[in-house]
């Protein structure tokens, strides 16, 4: 009987024991994480963020979180995942700097999805070793043997759809252009029925890239995944067609950057897979098409409300055109002699980034600016609240292309083609594509805006609501 009574008495001691122990050991803080709100389940933040996206003023989502929370780091949920969202020059810097260390490239899954594996799908020294494929055609030295065929097809175009026409919609004639001259550059197609199959499957799919991936009849997503297939199924004839005249000599190796990836092998010697080159081709078509036809329309939108701008590149431009025999082509010299135009089109891409931002996930537990940020958090940095901080950029709405004079912005506060490791890799593509053009348009032609208030959306790129519809007329 005494045993028992015992029992309760001892095991009271034991826990008075445990607990002393407990209030022993050292206190672990716990991780202090960014401040913020996941939001409804499901629904998360993302219907505001869309909001923002299709109110043409995406930064305002990220500005307003940081004002809320006093802070240049938030946590949210976007697209399905729960997101901390890394804010400005410093944080851009972080990430860039950090790729495949702490941080590496991540995408929604509506993106993988549809990209498949490619090089944007990729990671650490696989990402490293297709990029150096790549490079070899999107750097200056590549670049130098193609500007007289940009300036070829960009003079063709505007004679075929732009010459005698009173109205156009600026926006859906620059995407057939773009889209053209990307086929003819990465594929060598000529062809215009296959350039219009393919551009009728690429409208489709760009309304779904990236968005909830409801893969069910009547989503976008549905219908993008279904214009993929069929986007895949016509490159897959083209790349099977591109290896015979191979064999057969009628092509040759270096000839675009389909050839070049047919026959060459990564570091080790190791053949692209075929599927993995199809889906190259079209995440190049997709990246080299969309962006710079948001960005030449902008600047017919911007310009033509900023005559004092307009003249000063007209006149350069004249200038370069003046030095031209009748009929020569432009070359990569030229280019380097339009500084105030490319000066110009800078400040456009800063008032509407081409692109709103990119996503990252966390490699490892890594703490920033105080707050502890888990391994396999997803991570978001903004173009667009960067290039808009009065902090960085006074007088952020005002239109100043004297910002981009001499050694421009400040470092990390000016990134329209992301940086670090994932740079964009056809950002001398674009400038010579979008200085080519500009050449062209302004040395023939004048214009007006229908609507000169026509509202800017982001879908995912900035594209005007209407197409922008210009009246045009002949520059004397």
């Amino acid at each position: 009987m005494q045993v028992l009574t015992l029992v309760p008495a001892l095991a009271l001691l034991l826990v008075l024991v445990l607990a002393f122990i407990q209030l022993l050991k050292p206190k672990t803080a716990s991780p202090k994480l960014p401040l913020g709100s996941f939001g409804w389940p499901v629904i998360s933040e993302s219907l505001e963020f869309l909001r923002c996206q299709h109110g043409g003023r995406l930064e305002k989502f990220v500005q307003d979180q940081m004002s809320k929370y006093n802070s240049p780091v938030f946590k949210t949920s976007l697209l399905g995942k729960r997101m901390a969202i890394l804010c400005g020059p410093a944080s851009n810097e972080f990430l860039f700097s950090n790729e495949s260390k702490k941080v590496a490239l991540w995408w929604p899954s509506s993106v993988r999805k549809l990209m498949g594996r490619c090089l944007v799908s990729k990671a650490g020294d696989e990402a490293r070793s297709d990029k150096k494929m790549f490079m070899s055609f999107f750097n200056p030295e590549a670049l130098i043997r193609i500007v007289g065929v940009i300036d070829e097809v960009t003079k063709d175009h505007l004679r075929t759809h732009w010459e005698g026409k009173d109205r156009l919609e600026a926006y859906f004639t620059l995407k057939q252009h773009t889209f053209s001259l990307a086929c003819r550059l990465f594929m060598s197609i000529t062809d215009p029925q296959v350039i219009s199959r393919l551009a009728d499957h690429f409208h489709m799919f760009l309304r779904g890239v990236v968005g909830l991936p409801l893969d069910v009849p009547s989503t976008n997503f549905y219908r993008s995944k279904k214009a993929a297939d069929s986007i895949r199924k016509e490159l897959r004839v083209l790349v099977k067609r591109r290896r015979t005249e191979l064999e057969r000599k009628t092509a040759s190796p270096s000839q675009d950057i389909m050839s070049h990836l047919i026959v060459n092998g990564d570091e080790n010697g190791k053949l692209m897979p075929e599927a993995e080159i199809i889906n190259n081709m079209l995440n190049l078509l997709f990246a080299g098409h969309d962006t710079s036809t948001s960005t030449l329309v902008l600047i017919i939108k911007y310009l033509s409300k900023l005559p004092h701008v307009l003249e000063k590149v007209i006149a350069e431009q004249r200038e370069i055109a003046a030095l031209k025999a009748r009929g020569e082509l432009l070359q990569w010299g030229d280019l380097q002699k339009m500084r105030y135009s490319w000066n110009a089109i800078s400040e456009v891409m800063r008032m509407t980034a081409p692109i709103y931002g990119s996503f990252r996930e966390a490699l490892v537990d890594f703490t920033y600016k105080g707050y502890t940020i888990p391994k396999g958090r997803k991570l978001h940095w903004s173009a667009c609240s960067t290039h808009t901080d009065p902090n960085y950029h006074p007088r952020m709405l005002t239109f100043d292309e004297s910002r981009f004079e001499g050694s421009g912005p400040a470092p990390y506060t000016y990134v329209p083609f992301g940086g670090g490791p994932r740079m964009c890799l056809g950002l001398e593509f674009a400038r010579a594509e979008l200085l080519v053009f500009l050449h062209n348009l302004f040395s023939g032609f004048r214009w007006s805006l229908v609507n000169p208030d026509e509202k800017i959306i982001y879908d995912p790129v900035p594209i005007p609501v209407k197409g922008l519809p210009i009246r045009l007329r002949p520059r004397d």
